[in-house]
């Protein structure tokens, strides 16, 4: 029997996928149809009572929460990086910029969001200043809000827009935007209509990047948000070590991978159409 190479070798990603994603996957999906025992955990029971819970008018309301800070923090994120990459791969010190967007990572995570309550605490650092300069009268609430989560999110997973737009831009021919002004287009319509097309695949990637990692956020909004800023990560950790409930909590982590997948294969999905499209486009024009 003839083996075949390319399974060995994906051997080990598979066993790593298995082992790590979709046997836990797997045991969450199960004891999200389990009965919450009297005093936690689960009893062997079946049920479909957490997804009806799924419907209740709170939770639908922090989902929305969710998904609005979510999709916030991920546009800002691409705004912001999409200019920083540019100007890494334009640079001849894009090496030291490089090392210098890496820099945060080796700090602890925790560590990165506390230090925000020393900057923009009651007693922190900005309120320090403005009462000093006599700007306020009283320190200003910054913390405890969805704009601080939205800040301190944008802060935490800029860098995973920033590196594969990098990527996408280094690879770049710049010559295409000179040759764009040649022909009479404005700096802002030979990026719109020249780069951008050509690195619609790094702005994907740096948005699933961010968008990913702040739709299931826990620490943050924890930490830094309030009432009015709380989401589906805080929700779960609250009902596995607070009320126990782990059918519940279950049952919000399968709805959350769920709709996680499906945005991302329809996100894929309509980049691609897009980039069969211009494909296409180009093909016609070459073979006219």
């Amino acid at each position: 029997m003839k083996k075949n190479p390319g399974m060995i070798y994906a051997l080990p990603a598979l066993f790593w996928l298995s082992f790590f994603f979709v046997i836990p996957l797997c045991i969450i999906i199960c004891y999200s149809f389990l009965t919450k025992g009297l005093y936690g955990g689960v009893v062997g029971k079946f049920t479909v009572a957490a997804y009806q819970s799924l419907a209740n008018p709170l939770l639908l309301s922090i989902s929305g929460m969710t998904l609005f800070i979510a999709a916030a923090s991920t546009i800002i994120m691409v705004l912001l990086a999409l200019p920083a990459a540019y100007y890494i791969a334009r640079s001849r010190h894009r090496t030291i910029l490089l090392i210098l967007v890496i820099i945060p990572f080796w700090t602890n995570f925790l560590i990165r969001v506390y230090a925000w309550i020393a900057i923009l605490g009651n007693n922190g650092f900005v309120n320090n200043v403005l009462l000093d300069l006599h700007m306020s009268t009283a320190p200003l609430q910054f913390l405890y809000n969805r704009n601080a989560v939205i800040l301190v999110t944008v802060y935490t997973y800029l860098p995973f827009a920033i590196l594969p737009l990098y990527a996408a831009i280094e690879k770049f021919d710049f010559s295409l935007l000179e040759a764009a002004r040649d022909l009479g287009a404005t700096k802002w319509q030979s990026i719109r209509t020249v780069l951008l097309p050509n690195i619609r695949a790094g702005i994907t990637m740096a948005a699933l990047f961010t968008f990913i990692p702040s739709f299931g956020s826990y620490a943050i909004p924890q930490i830094i948000g309030g009432r009015d800023s709380m989401m589906l990560g805080t929700v779960i950790a609250r009902e596995l070590t607070v009320t126990r409930n782990w059918p519940l909590s279950s049952s919000i982590s399968v709805a959350l991978t769920l709709l996680t997948a499906i945005g991302i294969l329809i996100f894929v999905r309509a980049n691609r159409g897009t980039a069969d499209r211009g494909r296409k486009i180009r093909e016609e024009e070459a073979a006219a």
